[in-house]
């Protein structure tokens, strides 16, 4: 499953098989590539010319030209889904704001302090867990402007531990 946002709309898109859902009904449609990027779709006897103008695939976000209007394509599968449902930002965002706790626990050490100046992978702090130790890492270069917590905090899931 995916959630798609076109032009600022949000759809839910499932493909099996052959098989394409949009909001839960069935979408059919005929697809033909006539040159690299530019396809000839038919969907409810209707003829859209479809050409891929920019595809960042880092970022899943698409533009896409159809009858020469243009549209803006985000797309988010499972995956990116589930990092957000956990509070973690999406590695391929240009700008990080706060770091949240991917579960409750219990801080147990911090790296860094208000005023450092981080990398994407720099360990941030230390959160014990279900007695496990997980290094929770920057998600991208930012400076910190505000640690939340301090070592010995019980934290739960989903609590902002630390801003940029």
């Amino acid at each position: 499953m995916y959630k798609v946002r076109v032009n600022g709309k949000n759809f839910e898109v499932a493909k099996n098989d052959e098989q394409l859902t949009i909001d839960g009904k069935e979408w059919q449609w005929d697809l033909a590539k006539l040159a690299d990027r530019i396809f000839h779709v038919i969907h409810e006897h209707k003829s859209y010319r479809a050409e891929v103008v920019k595809a960042d695939r880092a970022s899943k976000t698409f533009v896409l030209k159809i009858n020469n209007k243009i549209h803006t394509v985000e797309v988010k599968d499972k995956f990116d889904l589930l990092l957000e449902k956990m509070g973690m930002a999406n590695g391929a965002s240009a700008k990080v704001n706060h770091v949240k706790a991917p579960m409750p626990g219990l801080v147990i050490d911090l790296k860094v302090k208000d005023g450092d100046t981080v990398a994407a992978g720099d360990a941030l702090l230390i959160l014990e867990a279900m007695k496990m130790e997980n290094i929770l890492k920057s998600p991208g270069e930012g400076t910190i402007k505000n640690v939340k917590v301090k070592k010995g905090d019980s934290v739960e899931k989903g609590q902002v531990l630390i801003e940029f």
